[in-house]
């Protein structure tokens, strides 16, 4: 077995003589689409800069050919295939004059028999790619219109949905050769697929299917911690079955619950004429399943792991990149890192996107992050007709095996709020009877999860209740997404939810300002918060109208750009930090909260955590202690206040906390001892006494509960109606390696300090944010930059900012 890989001297050109930029061919880079192409050629603008998407709707309405020429000398296999590992999406492929096939599908992997077509010397391969808006169009005329969230054929085409834009992102509907081709040569027989399924017993059971050009006895050979094993495989036979057993495996947990350890597997296929094929994959001992077990309050919905309930500390993930092929293992690492560091033990890669590549699940495997996945489909009714039914079973197939390997995968499920739209946004009436999708979530991808991968659950869609008879978002039963609150109710509203488990609930927050101010290059138009550059980065309905209805009940409104963009983070992470602390002290009733979301794939406002500039809102550093380890938090009942402790570790916590009602010159004017023991991955919750939750002055007065290693406070009023002093600190800066700290003592009590280094360079980044001051109390910032920063800006809005600000208009710091 050989492979050649064709990732060199490709050329792109339009069909027909695009007159946008002319019929010559350009350079091409493969992996890559059409329009990394035509920006690495200046012959478009940057999409992600200012309003320049909407000059590029053409590209998606474009016939384009991608054209190599190679060299090939026999290697004297008996067969040569044209590997494509992902083409986006409708392509006709020829090599040298010949058609090999066709695709119609950017989910799965291609192979072609190039048997007659590939010869000695020079070839010529030629990809076509017909525009996806013809393709999707014709198929939706011939099969009948379907619901959908946009007004875009993104269900008539098997391609990454969000490509036609999304709430959060922008409409650039690509082509292109997107993961890797090549050559791949092969005699006898080859290995066509390999599904291990190693479980926390040790038990290994070994799938594989055989491509054969003979009908030769053949053996499987496997080698996995330090045992081996091999089987026969008769004459014609295309399938084999090994198992192997390790003695008291090392098992695999998701991380915070244990370790992540790593098995190689390798397999060899040999025959009478040696070694035909091999591979090597990496295997995790571990069990999963879902706990849906009826109770009084309706049914559950936990992940257990090797035994254990999780709760699931999550965040949605979409496609890092609207250029799918511009995501690599680095940038992969940095952000399922940046996960990591915020607490996460869970992502998922939701319905509107992609099968992520192999590297985000070998990182997720190495990182102990589950990743629950979705199949693509998403907000949209899919038809059941035409060529969908067999390229979806052949994309299910395919993505199935790939993935079913990874120890980190935790849950395939059908479908991203199909089965809510069809109960609840009038498509019953709008399809007459037409189809939508369900034989796919309940008969089709259950069956195949069944049949390729029978050890990890399937669930048919999110949000979904258990039952078709039930509706699909009964926060009683199984998943649910709290939509409501963004787009209607007050974010304290969260409180009056209970899910079993919320799969996704969002508030919108604008990107960083150095993210920002990249996108929008015209520096003559002021940036302000309805500026029509900026308003073309907001892809929400109503979404700044949304923003200000939020911040009304809790901050007087911002008369600059600089206090609306601090204060819209700043009640997005308010928002968010409410909402997980709620779900958290419902254990185990709530098994679960998967923030919507955790990155942007280019420069907008949006729910995210993390910016398209892969930059950390302040709502990242809100989740770092929202998905703490060990929370402690307070929470409103019908009697008062009571402070929960939510235990995520294998050890008792024992608090000596104390709680305290202070004015806010620090004065205390009540306090209670509130000693708790939480047993490991419990929930524990105590009331507060009556008198330290009864302000004289509800403005001038807040609760503080300390333990040694954290607290937790309580506002008695919104901070619109608190009497805030004027902001009053000082500050101090010394150089440490590659950066800066500033040491800040506050004089008076100093709300929610953030400091926001990328205002004076983009590359610089703060450690924490966030941070509520008692007066006489110290916080230190660390900054890494590499260029020195301005001392003075460094002190100052906008780049130092608190609450008290708001009113007041600058802090006013005593440099030391």
């Amino acid at each position: 077995m050989t492979y050649r890989a064709l990732d060199r001297a490709w050329t792109l050109r339009p069909i027909g003589g695009e007159p946008h930029i002319g019929p010559d061919p350009v350079p091409a880079t493969v992996p890559g689409c059409v329009h990394t192409d035509l920006l690495a050629a200046g012959l478009i603008p940057d999409p992600y800069l200012d309003d320049n998407e909407l000059r590029l709707g053409w590209i998606g309405r474009t016939d384009w050919a991608y054209e190599t020429t190679f060299d090939w000398t026999p290697v004297g296999a008996a067969r040569t295939e044209l590997d494509c590992a992902g083409l986006d999406t409708v392509a006709t492929v020829e090599l040298n004059g010949v058609v090999l096939g066709q695709t119609t599908n950017m989910h799965r992997r291609y192979r072609f028999d190039v048997v007659g077509a590939l010869r000695p010397g020079a070839n010529r391969l030629v990809v076509r790619f017909a525009a996806p808006y013809a393709y999707a169009e014709r198929l939706r005329d011939e099969l009948g219109d379907r619901p959908g969230a946009y007004p875009e054929p993104y269900n008539f085409i098997r391609k990454m949905a969000c490509n036609f834009g999304w709430d959060w992102g922008p409409t650039l509907v690509t082509a292109g050769i997107w993961r890797p081709i090549g050559l791949r040569s092969w005699s006898t027989a080859r290995l066509a697929a390999v599904r291990p399924q190693a479980s926390a017993d040790g038990r290994v059971i070994v799938h594989t299917t055989l491509d054969r050009l003979a009908a030769d006895e053949l053996t499987l050979s496997i080698d996995l911690a330090g045992r081996s094993t091999t089987a026969v495989i008769p004459a014609g036979q295309t399938a084999a079955t090994v198992e192997l057993k390790v003695d008291s495996p090392a098992l695999w947990w998701p991380r915070g619950y244990g370790d992540q350890p790593l098995y190689d597997l390798d397999l060899s296929l040999t025959g009478p004429g040696g070694t035909l094929d091999g591979r090597r994959m990496r295997v995790g001992f571990r069990d999963v399943r879902v706990d849906t077990a009826p109770d009084a309050r309706g049914s559950a919905f936990t992940l257990v792991v090797n035994g254990a309930p999780v709760f699931a500390r999550g965040a949605n993930w979409i496609p890092d990149d609207c250029f799918p092929a511009r995501v690599d293992r680095d940038r992969y690492a940095v952000r399922l890192r940046q996960a990591c560091a915020a607490g996460l033990n869970l992502v998922r890669v939701w319905g509107g996107g992609i099968y992520e590549s192999d590297d985000f699940y070998d990182l997720c495997d190495e990182l102990g992050l589950l990743v629950w996945q979705d199949f693509p489909f998403a907000c949209a009714a899919y038809p059941e007709e035409g060529p969908f039914p067999a390229e979806i079973e052949a994309e299910a197939r395919d993505n199935i095996t790939r993935l079913a390997p990874h120890p980190s995968l935790a849950l395939w499920c059908g479908n991203n709020e199909n089965l809510w739209g069809f109960a609840d946004w009038g498509w019953r009436e709008r399809l007459a009877g037409r189809t939508w999708g369900a034989g796919y979530y309940f008969d089709l991808l259950p069956r195949l999860v069944a049949e390729l991968d029978p050890a990890r659950p399937y669930w048919p869609g999110s949000p979904y209740s258990g039952n078709r008879e039930t509706h699909p978002d009964e926060l009683n039963h199984g998943t649910a997404h709290i939509w409501d609150v963004w787009n209607q109710r007050d974010y304290a509203a969260y409180r009056d939810k209970r899910p079993r488990f919320a799969a996704e609930f969002g508030f919108q927050g604008p990107a960083t300002y150095a993210t920002l101010r990249r996108a929008i290059t015209h520096t003559e138009e002021p940036l302000t918060p309805d500026a029509p550059l900026l308003l073309h980065h907001q892809k929400a309905a109503d979404g700044n109208g949304k923003l200000a209805r939020g911040l009304e009940p809790y901050f007087p409104k911002p008369d600059t750009f600089d206090d609306w963009h601090y204060l819209t983070q700043l009640n997005q992470a308010r928002a968010i930090t409410l909402g997980v602390e709620h779900f958290r002290a419902l254990w185990p009733e709530c098994a679960g909260s998967v923030v919507w979301q955790l990155n942007d794939c280019w420069p907008v406002t949006s729910w995210a955590a993390i910016d398209g500039d892969g930059r950390r809102k302040p709502l990242w550093y809100a989740l770092r202690r929202a998905y703490a380890d060990r929370l402690l938090t307070v929470q409103p009942c019908a009697d008062g206040l009571v402070l929960v402790a939510v235990n995520d570790t294998d050890l008792a916590w024992d608090l000596p906390a104390r709680a305290v009602r202070h004015s806010f010159t620090g004065r205390e004017l009540a306090a209670a001892d509130l000693p708790l023991t939480v047993p490991p991955r419990q929930v524990a919750a105590v009331p507060i006494p009556s008198d330290l939750v009864a302000p004289a002055d509800p403005s001038a007065e807040l609760l503080v509960v300390t333990t040694p290693d954290t607290r937790a406070l309580w506002f008695f009023a919104p901070d619109k109606d608190l009497a805030l002093p004027a902001p009053d600190c000082t500050t101090s800066l010394r150089p440490v390696d590659g950066g800066i700290e500033l040491t800040l003592t506050a004089r008076v009590l100093l709300r929610d300090v953030c400091l926001f280094p990328d205002r004076l360079d983009p590359a610089a980044e703060v450690d924490d944010m966030l941070l509520t001051l008692l007066p006489g109390e110290t916080a230190r910032f660390v900054v890494s930059s590499p260029r020195p920063l301005d001392p003075a800006a460094m002190t100052t809005p906008p780049v130092l900012r608190a609450v008290n600000d708001i009113t007041h208009r600058t802090l006013r710091p005593e440099a030391d």
